[in-house]
């Protein structure tokens, strides 16, 4: 029974971001429909701010919806609708950043930590197996050592 509440709450959940357009955006034409739907699914919700706006339920998201949709039915292109919306609400507003000059650390960081991470690693490793280190045992300090070994076993043995 608690089986299947868990997996009927899961559907429900999982289905949530399909109630996000409203009946009421969708434009008649299904080709521009499908172009609306790919541009929402692009731009960020400014109020969720990880979700598109075509999965939230923000109004800021569905005004940003009926944007789009109103720049596609006034003939923009894809481009030109998405940089309308950059000029309007910034480079966040992009879910995926464009790779320009000012973004570059943005998509260059995780390289460079992962070489980074990579040359730590070998440092590292070549650091341990290095192999013994230190200087061998005087024949006085091997005798030491011979004695206190044998006073363990002799200890240990009682």
């Amino acid at each position: 029974m608690i089986r299947r509440l868990v997996f009927v709450l899961f559907l429900m959940i999982s289905a949530w971001p399909a109630f996000a357009v409203n009946p009421d955006e969708v434009l008649a034409d299904p080709a521009l429909e499908a172009r609306a739907r790919a541009l929402s699914a692009q731009l960020r919700c400014m109020v969720c701010q990880n979700q598109s706006i075509d999965d939230s339920n923000a109004e800021l998201a569905k005004d940003l919806r009926l944007l789009v949709r109103e720049r596609i039915t006034d003939g923009d292109s894809d481009a030109a609708v998405i940089d309308y919306v950059v000029s309007r609400y910034g480079e966040f507003v992009l879910l995926k950043p464009r790779f320009e000059t000012k973004t570059f650390i943005l998509w260059g960081a995780p390289i460079i930590l992962l070489l980074a991470g990579a040359a730590a690693m070998l440092t590292a490793v070549r650091r341990r197996s290095g192999g013994a280190t230190g200087t061998p045992l005087t024949e006085e300090e091997k005798v030491r050592l011979a004695a206190t070994l044998s006073e363990t076993e002799q200890d240990s043995s009682r």
